[in-house]
């Protein structure tokens, strides 16, 4: 899952860069420029590991990295990750090892679902606090990449 994941954004990334430069590369040779602005590799590097599917040649970024900031996004992770593990030890597991020794019904299925699935959607909301904010936000200040509002 998580290669497939890795996978899908590489696929998005391409999309938008080859969406972006192609139009560019075109219009140039259309109107027989002299050059052709082709990205440098740095860019495409830079752009592969910034949080963002938008490709742009440059980006505004910040002059300096907030250490303090990123150890704290990463002790974020982690935390999220310890709680996720103890809600499912405590709250998931003993559900599902109580209905393994007794005899299969409907009822008690329903019971295991239904008793699971708050934990459930705690544990999803946790892993998603844990990459989409704290994982994103500290590469993004490792990268100095300044333009976290996007939709703002």
């Amino acid at each position: 899952a998580l290669l497939l994941a890795c996978q899908v954004r590489l696929v998005m990334k391409a999309h938008s860069f080859i969406r972006e430069n192609v139009p560019r590369v075109l219009s140039s040779v259309k109107d027989k420029a002299g050059t052709v602005h082709i990205p440098r590799m740095s860019q495409y590097l830079y752009f592969l590991f910034a949080p963002t599917l938008i490709y742009r040649d440059n980006y505004p970024r910040n002059p300096t990295i907030r250490w303090g900031y990123v150890a704290t996004k990463f002790a974020q992770v982690l935390g999220s990750l310890f709680y996720a593990y103890y809600i499912f030890v405590r709250l998931c597991i003993p559900q599902f090892r109580n209905s393994s020794q007794e005899t299969f019904n409907l009822r008690g299925l329903v019971l295991c679902i239904f008793n699971s699935i708050l934990p459930g959607v705690l544990i999803l909301f946790l892993v998603f606090f844990a990459f989409l904010h704290c994982w994103l936000n500290a590469f993004a200040e490792m990268l100095r990449f300044a333009d976290r509002m996007f939709y703002k």
